[in-house]
């Protein structure tokens, strides 16, 4: 079986991180996020897969190329023009030639449960969607079920009818394409798969096949430290760089080449220590960590469950927790990132210029590109901070900081 995969989306809801690199490459867990995708799909024994690229996909290519280091045969498809999900995979229809698997960009699931996925379809010889449960399906296609077939399909209800919800992975066979072809543009202006899909349930039975293990839908910034956790987690240890005697490593804790740890370094596992990266001395790095190429962690510094992108320095007396730092980020010497408010409450942010509930009890900043942090400054949870910003010495950052800004 074929696999496509549609990742061209411009990963907008994805700002600040996304303001220079696309989201197929944000980096989870030490690789591009695409890329665990695509191991998925080898370990599930796909072969042949096809990638939907767009805003920068001249990067994708470059990253993944003919996809033989995956141990896949990768084609490319360039979408000029985002039309919603039914238009992206319209435009893979010549590179499948019967069923095949296909798999939204921004997802996260295992190879194991592909697999069983792609078993399940076999049995039954249909159409199979992939369903979650979620606790609020409110931002979900809903789903509902009657003896394991697709009875009801609602995009984004107010009064939802299920928590299962549409897990945006799918089989199909090539006769979804003239399906396709019918689709009208909804009230939003898109062609969306899931009118498809109430169109291909109108001609044959569509099953439901209910995702075993992790699925994360990673469209919102904070979504990638979910994401980054739940990919360190079965992480193998492994020392391919310079590791001080008086380092000390607990569990299952990834050093690449050229990375150092000095002495006084304290890493609890499951962490990833990018190549040339420097991490002490005298610092503490605590689970579910990943920290990119060239990156620092400098002396009496603190990270826990965090995301360092390429460069991004934490070098005197910081602490970061639940955070995401962009690529050549700096803090200041006694910056200090909140995870946690007083009164415990879900941390809220201002996303897309609305107040939104992460539902998250702790998280700290998520900071763009290149943002510079002066001397004892302090970041409150939940802030977001865009690329290119200086918060200057002493001053507290709050709320979310417009590209660029200067905060005093």
């Amino acid at each position: 079986m074929k696999a496509v995969v549609l990742a061209a989306g411009e990963g907008t809801r994805m700002r600040p991180l996304t303001a220079n690199l696309p989201k197929p490459l944000l980096p989870v867990a030490g690789k591009p996020f695409l890329r665990h995708t695509l191991e998925a799909l080898r370990a599930a024994g796909i072969s042949e897969a096809a990638v939907l690229i767009g805003w920068q996909g001249h990067r994708i290519r470059e990253s993944f190329g003919d996809g033989e280091g995956l141990g896949l045969s990768i084609a490319y498809e360039e979408q000029s023009e985002r039309l919603g999900t039914a238009h992206a995979l319209g435009c893979m229809r010549a590179h499948v030639d019967g069923p095949f698997l296909c798999v939204n960009g921004d997802v996260v699931v295992s190879g194991d449960a592909l697999a069983a996925m792609i078993a399940h379809h076999r049995a039954l010889r249909g159409p199979v969607m992939a369903l979650a449960e979620v606790p609020d399906p409110r931002a979900f296609g809903v789903v509902e079920m009657d003896d394991g077939k697709v009875v009801g399909l609602e995009e984004k209800p107010r009064r939802p009818k299920s928590n299962l919800i549409n897990a945006g992975i799918y089989i199909f066979d090539k006769d979804i394409f003239p399906l396709i072809d019918k689709t009208a543009k909804s009230p939003r202006g898109e062609y969306e798969i899931t009118d498809t899909i109430r169109a291909l349930m109108g001609a044959q039975d569509v099953y439901g096949f209910r995702i075993p293990g992790d699925w994360i839908d990673v469209g919102r910034p904070w979504d990638l430290l979910r994401a980054n956790a739940a990919l360190l987690a079965p992480l193998k240890g492994a020392n391919r760089g310079d590791v001080d005697s008086g380092a000390t490593l607990v569990g299952e804790v990834a050093v690449e080449e050229d990375a150092r740890i000095r002495k006084g370094a304290y890493i609890e596992g499951p962490v990833i220590v990018g190549a040339g990266s420097e991490i002490g001395p005298n610092c503490y790095v605590r689970p579910a960590t990943s920290i990119g190429p060239n990156a620092k962690v400098g002396s009496a510094c603190e990270v826990k469950n965090s995301i360092l992108m390429a460069s991004a320095h934490v070098p005197h007396q910081n602490y970061v927790g639940d955070s995401i730092l962009g690529e050549r980020c700096n803090l200041g010497a006694g910056t200090k990132v909140a995870n946690l408010r007083l009164d415990e409450a879900p941390i809220k942010v201002v996303w897309r210029g609305v107040e939104v509930d992460t539902g998250l009890r702790k998280l700290g900043v998520i900071m763009g590109d290149d943002v510079k942090v002066g001397i004892n400054a302090s970041i409150d949870a939940g802030t977001i901070v865009g690329e290119e910003s200086f918060i200057g010495p002493g001053a507290h950052a709050r709320g979310n900081i417009a590209p660029r800004s200067r905060i005093f």
